[in-house]
């Protein structure tokens, strides 16, 4: 696989915001060449399936600008610079459901988009979950709802559902945890 790899040459950081940065690297191809990379760079994220019970769960509805509409969410939020996955997703849990959750089970990590970001989304179940205080961000508009695990995975199935972290988080579930 070493005729692969390319070798980082030099970085452009284009632009810095409060989630993501953009960059612009220039590599040496496997050939000597130089080539150009251009992606997101992203402090990475988590998302998290709370489980009310083991045949429902806890999605949030949330409009998302990109897109213009309103999805149905996993809960999930970006790591704060330095903070691990396991607090990240905790604090998440709270911010977004107003539940904290007696266990939390790490399911996977993957990349989203590794074409042109550099996010890694770790992916956690939770369950026995306590009521706490819920508490978005200032500039987060949430409703919480609780759906019928069955009734997730037909939403994925039919398209209704097309958030990549949601998708990837409840077929995993689906197809790795509830075979165990």
């Amino acid at each position: 696989m070493k005729h692969l790899i390319e070798k980082f040459y030099k970085r452009n950081t284009i632009f810095t915001g409060r989630a993501v940065g953009f960059r612009v690297d220039e590599v040496v191809l496997p050939n000597g060449k130089h080539a150009t990379r251009e992606y997101m760079d992203h402090p990475g994220a988590v998302a998290v399936i709370p489980f009310v019970d083991k045949d429902t769960i806890i999605m949030v509805r949330q409009y998302r600008h990109p897109v213009g509409r309103v999805t149905l969410e996993v809960p999930a939020g970006k790591l704060d610079k330095g903070e691990k996955p396991m607090a990240c997703v905790k604090r998440e849990l709270q911010e977004e459901t107003g539940y904290r959750a007696a266990e939390i089970i790490k399911l996977n990590s993957f990349w989203p988009t590794p074409a042109f970001a550099n996010e890694v989304i770790h992916i956690y179940s939770a369950t026995n979950l306590v009521p706490a205080k819920q508490n978005p961000d200032e500039d987060e508009f949430i409703d919480t709802v609780k759906v019928k695990y069955a009734q997730a995975l037909k939403m994925v199935k039919n398209g209704k559902i097309k958030d990549s972290k949601t998708v990837i988080a409840i077929l995993w579930h689906a197809c790795f945890q509830n075979n165990k």
